[in-house]
């Protein structure tokens, strides 16, 4: 097997685990006693742990060996997982959502994306590398999907006689079973991924906490940091509504169960996904910004309309619409980072463009938890505000940048 089909794998398998619990978590938790709010606080803190993480592997992943981080961000999903699994103690599972990786989204904003963002054009020729990344997003979203649907599996197990409760922790077994597999995969990948000597040897070198925040951006910078204010608008807004506060919105909107929203969540994922086959073809005939922007546009009007459905079958018809358009922009946005910047600066331009999108997202989840509460439940307002900011997001960009060759 290469590199690339390595990373790929390691990304799909992560991405199987983050689909199961972005359905289980939150009905999980809500069986269990919890509010809104307080599940959006526990996400909200997850997502600030995946920030310091992202902040931390921008400075020194480099220096550390990039296999090397891998393997302990693997451990450390591992451990969240058996957490979560084992106790219901709410003060240790904020510890396990901070110090780990905890799977709330469809989108994974976890540390490992900058990393192997900044390996994989080291496997493919430049020509290969927008279609690199799109299946490298492809298999995560069709991963996503089937575990999803895998989320349905507790009704199954409950049938023959297992307790819905243990049914339901099995499926954290499973997911911290993934990331295992993914640290074992990780140790086979060859010398060939981790940074140039030379820049090892310059990462994380002293130098004052101000220009930490921009670790080895040079004559990039002017480019990378526009980029990463508007990314983490875009991820403030996707915070607002990650897969496991759809699940619950669904959920105490129209009382769907575990088992329906494993199926809608995976039509969601799988639409997603084959979306990704479109992105190369539509970015090599009108380029990477105009498939990033004129895509994710109309994708924003339909999440605008899912809360105002007046039945479930109705807003999740809206939402798998939504799906089909919604994910374009994900391998042409990495793909179109990546080409801004020089070799020597990727590790970086990804970091902290990842770095961006983490702060983003890591502030909105426990207000979209305190929105979903009581009477505000029925507006539906985080795909109000979500959906108003991503618009706004695409038009600046496409102002911004529309002008900058790549």
């Amino acid at each position: 097997m290469r590199d690339d089909q390595r990373i790929v794998l390691m990304r799909g398998l992560r991405q199987f685990a983050y689909g199961l619990l972005a359905v289980v978590l939150g009905i999980s938790l809500t069986e269990a006693g919890f509010s809104p709010a307080a599940i959006g606080a526990l996400i909200t803190v997850s997502l600030a742990g995946d920030f310091g993480g992202t902040y931390l592997i921008a400075l020194y992943a480099d220096r550390w060996g990039r296999r090397r981080t891998l393997i302990v961000l693997a451990a450390l999903m591992a451990a969240t997982g058996a957490v979560f699994g084992l106790t219901r103690l709410y003060p240790l599972l904020l510890v396990a959502g901070f110090v780990g990786t905890l799977g709330s989204s469809a989108s994974e904003t976890a540390p490992f994306l900058p990393v192997e963002q900044a390996m994989l054009p080291l496997t493919c020729p430049p020509a290969q590398r927008t279609a690199l990344f799109a299946r490298y997003n492809l298999v995560a979203s069709l991963a996503g999907a089937l575990g999803a649907l895998a989320a349905g599996l507790p009704a199954l197990l409950v049938r023959f006689g297992l307790a819905e409760t243990l049914a339901t922790q099995l499926l954290f077994g499973v997911y911290a079973a993934a990331a295992l597999v993914v640290a074992l995969l990780v140790a086979r990948l060859s010398p060939g991924v981790e940074a140039p000597p030379a820049e090892r040897a310059h990462a994380g070198t002293a130098r004052p906490s101000w220009q930490r925040v921009l670790p080895s951006l040079g004559k990039s910078r002017r480019v990378v940091l526009p980029l990463a204010a508007l990314f983490s608008v875009d991820a403030l807004a996707g915070g607002l509504i990650v897969q496991s506060l759809m699940a619950l919105f669904f959920h105490l909107r129209f009382g769907v169960s575990l088992a329906a929203l494993g199926v809608l969540f995976f039509g969601a994922n799988l639409l997603a996904a084959l979306s990704f086959l479109a992105a190369p073809l539509l970015a090599r005939r009108f380029g990477l910004l105009n498939t990033m922007v004129f895509t994710h546009l109309p994708s924003n009007i339909l999440l605008l309309l899912v809360p105002v459905m007046p039945s479930f079958p109705l807003a999740a018809l809206t939402l798998l619409l939504r799906q089909t358009l919604s994910q374009m922009d994900v391998p042409t946005r990495q793909a179109y980072t990546m080409a801004l910047v020089p070799d020597e600066e990727r590790t970086a331009a990804a970091s902290v463009t990842s770095l961006a999108r983490s702060a983003g997202s890591s502030s909105s989840p426990v207000l979209a938890g305190l929105l979903l509460q009581g009477p505000l439940l029925a507006l539906g307002l985080p795909f109000l505000v979500a959906a108003l900011l991503k618009a706004a997001y695409d038009l600046v960009l496409w102002q911004i940048f529309r002008r900058v060759e790549v």
